[in-house]
């Protein structure tokens, strides 16, 4: 039995977007009561845990990733009070929460902000990242910000730049302060109080700044770009040496565990852009003092084949030693992988095997709203586009906006999200993928999820076991997964095409097919044969 203040290692975490969960209330924008009402359903997946995306007061500029007050809801979600039924409804059906926690900026609506802007005498005057012009008044560096432009803006009270990695009104907290510091480690301490089980931590590698303010560095020609953002993004353009992913990082992840073990059985998840996210992953993780696990955009991205995902793996492995990592095929950030991976797949079967393979990786799962759906990314008319980031570099990028849509309950009016019209249009192509279509039908995406899941649950070389990989041809991938005595072959046809495949030689003669999660497959005198788009789990005991 698993200690149940590990229930992070190896945890399904259901990462929900509040605005485009569930409508409780008419407006056309989910909030936190209609996330309680649908907790049932969640539960209903097999999963261990929610992350809810910010819904902190915000003036909503990047949809809450700019906070003006960490310690309360912002009334278009709710109230506190609704926070609160929903932790406790969630924990009476055994989920645990964790929330979104934007540390490394506010927004410049934020008294603590609107304080250091004043002038550079006063008591916050150093909680930000403030630096002179040079000599011509240009910025003081060729600092990018992923937004698009320069990360500094100027003020004309403090005749100085301020450093936004985002948005000019996200401006980025000074963490070589030591006060700064803390006042974010107190904000932390305020929702641990409170109940939460852990904490999804936003750009949790942009923390600290070089203070000398170098320049970065020219990505070297033919050389590999950042996977943190669209390859068509100037940002991209740089190698990230100095704006991120500092050293000084190590010591403030930290104090920040320190806090966290102070609440036994919470957790940290951090998201890592970066230009070498899989060797941040295995050094903020690594050690047992930092970080509990982190994700980075490398199942995140377009390549998807059998040989790519394998030198993922293969790379982490390397590197990772005791790290702990968390694999995601989609967030609120990035391309569903439907479309992503799946667009000229077939749109049922493709999501199933995709989805059993990352749930049979090594490490913690986050499974996006809607991608035990199989939903596609949604087509959002320009005239429609609320992200930021999108309307900046369109058309070449569209922003986020296609994987925000609400999530379709029914298929009826709005898709079940809302009454009336919601902030983000209900995709046509969504509405026969709804939750009410798929639930009954035992061949729906929907279905087949809820299998692997419990599935995942039967077998603890799933949730703890070590992994190697195996050959088993180009188009497959293969990994042994062993853990208390139980040995699994995973073996995964993510092609169209049927493929079959000795067994290796290595696995031995016991082997026994396993049905759990209702693929099509054979083993015929330890040959192997799959189906296009099929699992075969092989029991090796």
């Amino acid at each position: 039995m698993q200690d149940s203040t590990i229930w992070w290692r190896g945890g399904v975490i259901y990462q929900i977007y509040p605005r485009s969960f569930m409508d409780s209330n008419g407006d056309g924008i989910g909030d936190l009561a209609g996330i309680t009402e649908k907790l049932d359903y969640v539960a209903s997946l097999g999963v261990d845990g929610i992350w809810l995306s910010p819904f902190f007061t915000s003036p909503m500029l990047d949809f809450g990733y700019d906070i003006s007050d960490y310690r309360d809801v912002d009334p278009m979600f709710g109230t506190l009070d609704d926070f609160k039924a929903l932790l406790a409804r969630a924990h009476a059906l055994g989920l645990k929460v964790m929330i979104d926690q934007v540390i490394s900026h506010t927004s410049d609506q934020h008294p603590w902000f609107q304080e250091s802007r004043q002038d550079r005498t006063n008591d916050k005057a150093d909680w930000f990242v403030w630096a002179d012009p040079k000599p011509d008044g240009t910025p003081p560096n060729n600092w990018l910000s992923i937004f698009g432009g320069s990360a500094w803006t100027f003020d004309s009270r403090r005749q100085q730049y301020y450093l936004h990695n985002f948005l000019k009104s996200q401006p980025d907290v000074n963490f070589h302060h030591p006060e700064a510091r803390q006042a974010q480690l107190d904000n932390l301490r305020f929702w641990l109080e409170l109940g939460v089980d852990g904490f999804r931590l936003d750009t949790v590698n942009f923390y600290f700044h070089d203070q000398e303010l170098r320049d970065n560095p020219p990505v070297p020609a033919g050389e590999a770009k950042t996977l943190g953002a669209p390859d068509t993004n100037p940002y991209t353009w740089q190698r990230h040496v100095y704006d991120l992913s500092r050293p000084e990082n190590l010591d403030f992840l930290k104090e920040l565990r320190a806090l966290m073990d102070e609440f036994p059985g919470t957790t940290t998840v951090g998201e890592i852009g970066d230009d070498n996210p899989l060797e941040r992953m295995a050094e903020y993780t690594a050690g047992g003092d930092k970080l509990h696990m982190a994700y980075g955009f490398d199942l995140l991205n377009a390549p998807h084949s059998a040989g790519y995902i394998r030198e993922v793996i293969e790379r982490f492995q390397r590197l990772a030693g005791d790290a702990w990592p968390c694999w995601a095929l989609s967030n609120h950030d990035v391309m569903r992988s439907a479309t992503r991976w799946g667009a000229d797949e077939d749109p049922v079967a493709y999501p199933k095997v995709a989805l059993a393979m990352v749930l049979s990786l090594r490490g913690s799962v986050c499974l996006y709203q809607g991608e035990e759906l199989g939903l596609p990314e949604a087509e959002v008319p320009f005239e429609r586009i609320q992200d930021p980031y999108g309307k900046v570099l369109w058309p070449e990028f569209k922003g986020r906006d296609g994987c925000r849509t609400p999530m379709p309950w029914t298929h009826g009016e709005q898709g079940g999200f809302s009454s009336v019209e919601p902030w983000l249009p209900v995709e046509e192509r969504h509405l026969p993928l709804a939750v009410a279509n798929q639930q009954d039908d035992a061949d729906s995406v929907l279905n087949a999820t809820r299998a692997m899941l419990a599935f995942r649950r039967q077998h603890a070389a799933l949730i703890e076991g070590e992994i190697r990989l195996v050959e088993v041809g180009e188009d497959l991938l293969g990994f042994l997964r062993e853990a208390d005595g139980e040995r699994l072959l995973c073996v995964f046809n993510l092609t169209g095409e049927p493929r079959e495949t000795p067994l290796p030689a290595s696995v031995g003669e016991h082997a026994t097919l396993l049905e759990g999660p209702g693929f099509r497959t054979s083993l015929e005198a330890s040959q192997l044969i799959l189906p296009a788009y099929q699992a075969a789990f092989i029991s090796l005991d």
